[in-house]
């Protein structure tokens, strides 16, 4: 049956070549329009590595301070080292917790002599490397005695050793890093800058430097931030719960002095965190996801109308085959139902050509599609297969192709089958 249907389709496009092409072109560009929507959403959510376990991450990225002495006012922004670690490092839940600095730090790295070349650091903890998955080709990671030691090791992807040493094989290597000397224990694949938490091209220990002291707001809020990672997701609510209580207790002693924390329901999950542009405000998910319903309805929506004008159109050219299939003893539904199989088809085909176009167009265009708002780094956005092909690529495209044949063809196909017999097979129709 399914044969029968695509050669059908098939025909129907040889017949009619300018409305099929037409039709075919209208879609593909639908498609396509949409999938760039979902795929600038995904690269937000969907996990790749080293974020490989987004579904489970929580974010404490901000925070906001007040005063009883500043009324409604607040001072907003990263966190400090002692805070987070009192507030969320000692949360028995979680798997594991991270502390690193918010943003990656551009950077000067040479070797004695040489001239100095800029790149993004950011300085974290050693439980950074559990809750993030980065590849190690040389070397390994700084442990929890180098952390506590607070030695001048790093992590470098494999661009910066080669620009250093002309090798991935640099574990051992020493190098100098804003002037200061530091020895390489690790080598990692490059990451994306849209992997945004986990990002940077060296990883330093932020014990080997003076961030713990980096601090302002009586020594509250400072420079970094936090990822929790859950066991699984079902324990998020037991997470925050948790949470909500250690916030309590820390504010009683900050409290002291008449501060206090507004967590703004903090910590956030990976969607609502993507959605977080200013410590002083909380994200508004359903809001969000109502806008891109729109975006979907209108990209749906509006070339629908003009395509069902096409399906229209082919299906007056097939009116005495309606009127000899309903001869025959085809019924009206089993009719509407292979007019909508066989335009399907034809809108599969159609959108497998616009999703293609769309992953080719982000592949090529990711630094203008995927530029992000809020990025110290001045490098591009670089996007390969493990960051936009996922199984929910796919499911997507497939749901919009099947929702956008049932808005073109459905009242076409409907108006088909209930064709005059009589009138169809004499070639006249309404």
């Amino acid at each position: 049956m399914i044969k029968q249907y695509i050669r059908q389709a098939w025909t129907q496009l040889r017949q009619q070549p300018l409305i099929s092409g037409v039709t075919v072109a209208g879609t593909a560009l639908s498609i396509f329009l949409i999938m760039l929507v979902v795929m600038t959403q995904q690269v937000q959510v969907e996990p790749f590595a080293p974020e490989s376990n987004r579904d489970r991450f929580l974010h404490v990225k901000w925070g906001s301070i007040t005063n009883d002495a500043w009324g409604d006012s607040s001072s907003n922004g990263p966190w400090s080292v002692a805070s987070l670690k009192e507030i969320y490092g000692r949360l028995k839940t979680p798997e594991a917790v991270t502390i690193y600095v918010a943003y990656s730090q551009p950077q000067p790295v040479n070797l004695p002599g040489q001239p100095a070349a800029s790149i993004d650091m950011r300085e974290t903890d050693d439980r950074f490397w559990t809750v993030f998955d980065f590849a190690f080709t040389d070397g390994k990671p700084f442990d929890r005695a180098e952390f506590e030691a607070g030695r001048p090791v790093a992590v470098v992807t494999e661009s910066v050793a080669r620009l250093l040493f002309g090798t991935t094989k640099a574990a051992g290597k020493e190098f100098l890093l804003a002037h200061a000397p530091y020895r390489v224990c690790g080598v990692v694949k490059d990451v994306s800058t849209l992997a945004s938490t986990a990002y940077a091209q060296v990883w330093i220990p932020y014990t080997s430097t003076d961030q713990v002291n980096n601090t302002w707001n009586n020594g509250v809020m400072g420079d970094m931030s936090c990822t929790i990672l859950a066991r699984r997701r079902s324990d998020f609510p037991a997470i925050r719960e948790e949470a909500r209580r250690s916030l309590d207790e820390f504010n009683k002693v900050i409290g002291k002095n008449g501060d206090r924390i507004i967590d703004r329901n903090r910590p956030y999950d990976q969607e609502k965190d993507a959605l977080n542009t200013g410590a002083n405000v909380e994200p508004d998910v359903t809001a969000a996801r109502r806008s891109r319903f729109i975006i979907f309805l209108i990209l749906l929506v509006v070339p629908a109308i003009n395509l069902s004008s096409m399906t229209q159109s082919r299906l007056r050219r097939r009116v005495a085959e309606i009127g000899v299939r309903r001869a025959f003893g085809c019924t009206r539904t089993e009719l509407l139902g292979q007019i909508l199989a066989e335009n399907f088809i034809v809108t599969l085909m159609a959108g497998v050509l616009g999703l293609a176009i769309s992953l080719l167009f982000a592949f090529l265009s990711g630094d203008m599609i995927f530029e992000e708002r809020w990025n110290g780094t001045l490098n591009p956005p670089t996007v390969d297969a493990s960051i936009l092909i996922h199984a929910s690529t796919f499911g997507w495209a497939l749901f919009f192709c099947f929702a956008l044949n049932l808005l073109s063809t459905g009242i076409p196909a409907w108006r088909a089958s209930r064709t005059n017999i009589v009138e169809a097979i004499n070639g006249r129709t309404h």
